[in-house]
C-alpha cells in the first residue's frame, strides 16, 4: 500500500469518525469533552533502545470515538549510533468496548542522528513519517497495548522494530 492510499485511509476514517460523532454531541459542552494525557513508549533490540513521550489532547465525541493530536518527543541509541526525533501526530482511538481500544495515528518527525564509524561521526537530518495501528485493554483512564508501524523502514526509523509497547493515559 503507498504512502498517499495510507494518508487517504487514515484522513477518511477520521473524517467519518467526526461525521458520527458530531450528530451525537451537538448539545454538549466542547471542554467538557477534552481529555489531557498522552503515551510513554519503550522498545528494545539488540544492543539498542527506543524511548518516546508524547503529550496529547483528545476530544471525546462519545464513549467509544475520539480524536486528537499530540506532540512527540523520541530518542533511540543503537550500539554507538543515536537519535533525537521530535514533531507530532493526529490520532483516532476506537473503544468496541470498554476494555478494548483500537487506534490509528499519523506521525510525523524531524530526526537528527549520528551514526558512528571507526573514522568519523555522520550526521543525517531528515523527516520520517510512521502511520501506527494498534490495540489495547483499557481500564480506567489507561490503556496499555501494541502497536505497529506500517510505514517502518529499517533504514531510517528510529523504532527498534515495527511493532512497539505503549501505555496511554488520559484524564
Amino acid at each position: 500500500m503507498s504512502l498517499k492510499k495510507l494518508i487517504l485511509t487514515g484522513l477518511a476514517t477520521l473524517t467519518v469518525t467526526l461525521s458520527f460523532a458530531q450528530s451525537s454531541n451537538n448539545a454538549s459542552d466542547f471542554w467538557n469533552n477534552v481529555r489531557f494525557g498522552g503515551s510513554i513508549g519503550l522498545g528494545f533490540t539488540n544492543n539498542g533502545f527506543n524511548g518516546s513521550i508524547s503529550p496529547s489532547a483528545i476530544y471525546q465525541f462519545n464513549e467509544k470515538f475520539a480524536t486528537g493530536a499530540s506532540l512527540s518527543l523520541n530518542y533511540a541509541k543503537f550500539a554507538d549510533d543515536k537519535f533525537l526525533a521530535y514533531g507530532g501526530s493526529v490520532l483516532s482511538l476506537f473503544n468496541p468496548i470498554p476494555q478494548i481500544q483500537l487506534s490509528a495515528e499519523f506521525e510525523q518527525l524531524r530526526i537528527n542522528r549520528t551514526l558512528a564509524t571507526q573514522t568519523i561521526n555522520i550526521e543525517d537530518n531528515y523527516w520520517l513519517p510512521a502511520f501506527f495501528i494498534g490495540a489495547g485493554y483499557s481500564t480506567r483512564n489507561v490503556t496499555v497495548g501494541l502497536r505497529y508501524d506500517l510505514l517502518y523502514n529499517d533504514n531510517k526509523s528510529i523504532y527498534g522494530n515495527s511493532i512497539m509497547p505503549f501505555v496511554r493515559v488520559y484524564f
